[in-house]
């Protein structure tokens, strides 16, 4: 199949040689993209995402440069991180945006949790890299966009995938589509049970989604996409640094003894509009909700939430040709509201001899939240045709706000012996300042090659998490808001009159007033600790992003097509002005300076390798090599964690029976028996303990999640049946 989809996406692309044609197939989308977003951006293919269980989304997306993405449990937890941001959250992402086709997935605090996606189902990820503010709001870091297209191939069908393995994996995805000239609709069941490869490890999804366009008029068309999922992951814990490079993994004892888990129930729906208004003016726009109820465990603490995020999104577009130039406009708003419910029961500091029990309600903590984050955006485009020569500027307007009302704090609800156990309120109002964030770029097309310099900002608004110190019952009024500044130069295009296709980046991104999570102790006779946020200073983060690969299809031969590829990152992100303080009690807070230090969590070097062939009687084998290099877990640079590569493969067979597409399969990771980590605590979030764990000794830290240190493998088959 070659990427004639390429040159016809492509208004004003002059044809390519054949032999360009052949390249590999996620060009088509990538070009695309790349020149839509003037910045370096790159996509996996559905093609990448099946190189392995498409439930293990960390294994496509760190094949490609720039991106990282670490897990706390087997199917959960995931972090992503994107040229060095997003590495110091505890939990969750933060800073950076993502959505499921126009869907946020983030809260309107910024927020986003990923254990409710169905990656089994994606089969399109699109990563802008860097600040992309202009048209996806606040976010330092970019944006990550995961797509569940419909089915093209005409009819009615129905499909079974199936895998089995290691860790006890019963994976099973059930699909019934049909697809006619005027209407695509595909409904979709998905379950995955595992034992996991940690002691107290187990993971249960259940996944129900359906995905459908439906044509109006020869100008309009609606789009569906509802899912609704139950997600159960339980939480093994952190292990020391001894245990880990040892190769023991016996969980830890203070999550186990607490039955810790994440538990969500997501119920989600977008319908969007899409509708050409006349030659030149089109509109897209779409509604959302969703709706998430969570139960999370921890070795300090149980929460329960409830929330609802609900907004729109929309787009307008004005494209003109006049003469030699071509004007294209985009504008357009989202905007979301979200409210929440969350309660917060702590647990007691036990030994590991005493059960585990929660501290009286009047101790935690029941807040309802509503938060409000909305973004304008405009962005101009004009071409010189004669040239292929494009400019662009483009502002976006960024507005959040928070506010938390306390519902312990009612006056006697918690009164003993006239004595008011519950003598604060924790309520508060938050409102920053419209940020306007701009984009400026000078992009080149020279024959199959596209050269683009970019200037852009991004910004990222403290949560109403951190706006507050709850050890001190005072919002926290210092905060502002983090800005980052990045120029990027990229390539991207074909190499000569091959199809070797490449992109490489150089980039530089300031971040500005880097938001950091500090801790205080309070003067009593425990001497209570306390954890808040401040400014820190900045963070520079200079790099080279390489990614190449090429499609070989000899004439003639039993191999049909050899496909190697490979990425390179370079990083040299250090932190410049950046100081921490911890607070103890009334006395002077104490200062660390930790200027030139390297940013913690992000290797060095980082690259991919792999190579799969193809045979014309349906045999294929794909393999990859990812190597992740040592990194730095704190500010000082005083404790690096080893590197670690990871070979995978995959030996299947394809073919075409009357009716039936047939894929069978077996795929082994770790092929090598690495010793290598899925997660890790960085900055102040290091040097986690707690009292009733297996180490007995407060001075050993328990900080890191370790992968599965030997060979696993899973097996199983595609089927579809098409009527």
């Amino acid at each position: 199949m070659g990427l004639m989809g390429f040159v016809n996406a492509q208004e004003n692309e002059k044809e390519i040689d054949e032999v360009i044609i052949k390249a590999r197939l996620k060009i088509i989308k990538e070009r695309e993209e790349f020149k839509k977003h003037a910045q370096s951006t790159e996509i996996i293919s559905e093609y990448e995402i099946n190189r392995n269980n498409s439930a293990f989304i960390e294994q496509s997306l760190n094949t490609m440069a720039g991106v990282q993405v670490e897990k706390r449990t087997q199917l959960g937890g995931q972090r992503i991180i994107i040229r060095g941001y997003g590495n110091d959250q505890k939990f969750n992402n933060w800073g950076i945006k993502m959505y499921l086709n126009n869907i946020p997935l983030a809260g309107a605090d910024g927020v986003t949790i990923l254990d409710d996606v169905n990656f089994g189902l994606i089969n399109q990820v699109d990563v802008i890299k860097g600040p992309a503010a202009t048209l996806y709001g606040g976010g330092s870091g970019g944006a990550v966009r995961f797509y569940i297209k419909p089915e093209s191939q005409k009819g009615t069908s129905i499909s079974e995938q199936f895998n089995t393995g290691s860790f006890g994996l019963f994976q099973t995805s059930t699909s019934a589509s049909n697809i006619e000239e005027n209407h695509s609709i595909t409904a979709n069941y998905t379950h995955i049970g595992s034992d996991g490869y940690r002691p107290h490890g187990k993971s249960i999804k259940n996944f129900y989604n359906i995905n459908g366009e439906f044509k109006l008029n020869e100008s309009q068309k609606i789009t569906l996409l509802g899912s609704h999922g139950n997600s159960l992951e339980q939480v093994s814990g952190q292990i020391s640094y001894d245990d880990y490079y040892n190769g023991i993994d016996n969980g830890n004892f203070a999550y186990i003894r607490r039955g810790a888990k994440t538990k969500f129930i997501t119920s989600r729906v977008g319908i969007g509009h899409i509708w050409k208004i006349n030659e030149n003016f089109s509109n897209n726009t779409t509604v959302f909700y969703t709706g998430t109820t969570g139960d999370r465990i921890a070795a300090g603490a149980y929460e329960t939430s409830s929330a609802s995020n609900y907004g729109v999104r929309s787009v307008f577009v004005f494209d003109k040709d006049w003469g030699d130039f071509n004007s294209r406009t985009e504008f357009g708003t989202e905007l979301q509201q979200s409210r929440s419910l969350i309660s917060n029961y702590r647990f007691k500091s036990v030994t590991i001899t005493e059960d585990p029990i929660l501290r009286p309600l009047y101790q935690g903590s029941y807040f309802k939240y509503l938060n409000n984050q909305s973004n304008y955006f405009a962005i101009e485009k004009i071409t010189y045709k004669p040239w292929d020569l494009m400019f662009l500027a483009g502002l976006s307007i960024n507005q959040i706000s928070y506010n938390r009302e306390d519902l312990l704090a009612v006056p006697g609800l918690f009164l003993v012996n006239k004595v008011d156990l519950y003598d604060k309120n924790l309520s508060f109002d938050k409102k920053f300042k419209a940020v306007a964030t701009p984009h400026f770029a000078l992009q080149k097309i020279w024959k199959d090659q596209i050269i683009n310099l970019s200037y852009s900002e991004g910004y990222n608004a403290p949560t109403s998490a951190t706006s507050f110190i709850s050890g001190l019952n005072k919002t926290n009024d210092n905060l502002i808001a983090e800005k980052a500044k990045m120029w990027d130069f990229s390539v991207q295009g074909l190499l000569g009159n091959t199809s070797i296709d490449y992109q490489v980046s150089l980039f530089s991104i300031n971040i500005k007033d880097k938001l950091t999570q500090l801790r205080g102790t309070i003067q009593n006779e425990e001497q209570t600790p306390y954890s808040y946020w401040a400014n820190t200073g900045d963070q520079q983060n200079k790099g080279l992003e390489l990614s190449v690969g090429y499609s070989y299809r000899p004439k003639n031969s039993f191999i049909t097509k050899l496909q190697p590829f490979a990425s390179y990152t370079y990083n040299d992100f250090k932190y410049s002005k950046f100081s921490t303080y911890l607070q103890e009690g009334n006395s002077e807070p104490k200062v660390h300076v930790y200027d030139n230090k390297n940013v913690v969590g992000v290797p060095k070097t980082r690259f991919s390798l792999g190579l799969d062939f193809e045979t014309k009687i349906g045999l294929y084998w794909q393999n990859s090599y990812n190597y992740m290099g040592s990194v730095y877990t704190d500010f000082a640079n005083s404790n690096k964690v080893n590197s670690f590569g990871l070979l995978n493969s995959k030996i299947g067979y394809k073919h075409t029976f009357n009716k039936f597409d047939v894929d069978v399969f077996v795929i082994g990771n770790n092929l090598t028996n690495q010793i290598n980590y899925t997660f890790l605590f960085y900055g102040n979030s290091i040097n986690d303990t707690d009292k009733d764990n297996q180490y007995n000794d407060s001075s050993v830290y328990t900080d890191v999640n370790p992968g599965p240190r030997k060979a696993y493998f899973f097996t199983g088959f595609n089927v579809k049946y098409n009527f």
